[in-house]
């Protein structure tokens, strides 16, 4: 059994309450409001909504350059990177980014898997032995997903992908796809394969919205991504008034996988507020795959991240939520629960 103290930023609403979590056998068995004198932040354990792991091996390769030249399938920068990578260092620098997401509080993290089976089965090696999970939606032919967790597609303008979501709904495993990235044509063709997870949709507009709404689909958006790449800003205001909206770093080549800088991205540069962002980029996430993650109450896994409230950084906040999001950093984070 372990014991946290200091202020816990208790269920859906992250009410920051003064006591201590207890975690027993991998599960938060209480919360206890209690006096306490430690510093401590204590803050579920992000979960990275959309990830691209294997462009870690071509980190700011392609800053500059437009979406078609930077990642569009099948000859952009990062597809002939990833083609002239060996497994090893594929497998080796997709192992140092789950790392790095997990020093940093990140739980777990939904990865666009390339290459099929054995490109899910490269990032299956990359997670071993590390706390972080790592949820593969797997690409090419339906039979990835004897190895993924679920289907990702690239667009529905890329290709037919009605054999691969039928597959995933036989499965019983989640389909998702890319939306509304470079423009709005592939919008409608993807929301008719009814998937369980839209990622981008930053050209989304009000039919798309009410489609999304009327069967509760959840979005993923990567706002610093879209910045890079030049392609806009995703409406995250009326996406958030339409349905869930998880948060994701996306291109590891683009950006560093980091959910605190995610997060003071967002909170900063759209309609939202700490809680909302807060809940992007935990409990929204968790929720879209079915991880029992992203929030604090008895009974939930015991994923927390716990942060120095004490640090040079965070001593003196008057809000810890607002904190969190829009102030915290890697380096205020004491320790790392995933399991």
């Amino acid at each position: 059994m372990e014991q946290f103290e200091g202020t816990v930023l208790l269920g859906e609403s992250f009410e920051p309450v003064r006591g201590r979590v207890v975690v027993e056998d991998g599960r938060i068995e209480a919360v206890e409001r209690t006096e306490t004198t430690a510093t401590d932040i204590i803050v579920p354990a992000f979960v990275n909504a959309h990830t691209h792991l294997g462009d870690s091996v071509a980190k700011e390769a392609a800053v500059g350059l437009s979406l078609e030249e930077a990642v569009a399938p099948p000859d952009s920068l990062k597809h002939r990177r990833l083609r002239e990578a060996d497994r090893e260092e594929l497998v080796t620098a997709m192992r140092r980014s789950l790392r790095l997401m997990e020093r940093a509080g990140t739980a777990a993290c939904l990865d666009f898997r390339e290459f099929g089976v054995e490109g899910a089965r490269m990032l299956r090696d990359a997670e071993h032995g590390l706390e972080i999970d790592a949820f593969i939606f797997g690409s090419g032919d339906e039979s990835v997903l004897d190895v993924a967790d679920g289907f990702g597609a690239s667009g529905a303008n890329d290709d037919d992908f009605t054999i691969q979501r039928g597959a995933a709904r036989e499965a019983g495993v989640p389909f998702a796809i890319h939306a509304g990235e470079p423009d709005a044509t592939d919008i409608d063709p993807a929301i008719d394969l009814d998937p369980e997870l839209l990622v981008h949709m930053v050209h989304a507009e009000g039919r798309h919205l009410d489609r999304v709404a009327d069967r509760s689909i959840p979005i993923a958006v990567c706002p610093r991504a879209n910045n890079v790449l030049g392609v806009g800003k995703a409406p995250i205001r009326e996406l958030l008034d339409h349905t869930t909206v998880a948060l994701g770093t996306d291109n590891v080549m683009l950006n560093s996988p980091s959910m605190f800088r995610e997060m003071a991205y967002t909170a900063k540069h759209f309609d939202v507020t700490a809680r909302e962002v807060l809940r992007m980029a935990t409990t929204a996430g968790a929720e879209t795959v079915g991880f029992d993650c992203g929030v604090i109450e008895p009974g939930k896994r015991g994923a927390l991240t716990v942060l120095d409230g004490d640090s040079d950084n965070l001593a003196g906040t008057d809000d810890p939520v607002r904190a969190v999001v829009r102030r915290a950093t890697p380096q205020d984070v004491k320790r790392v629960v995933c399991r």
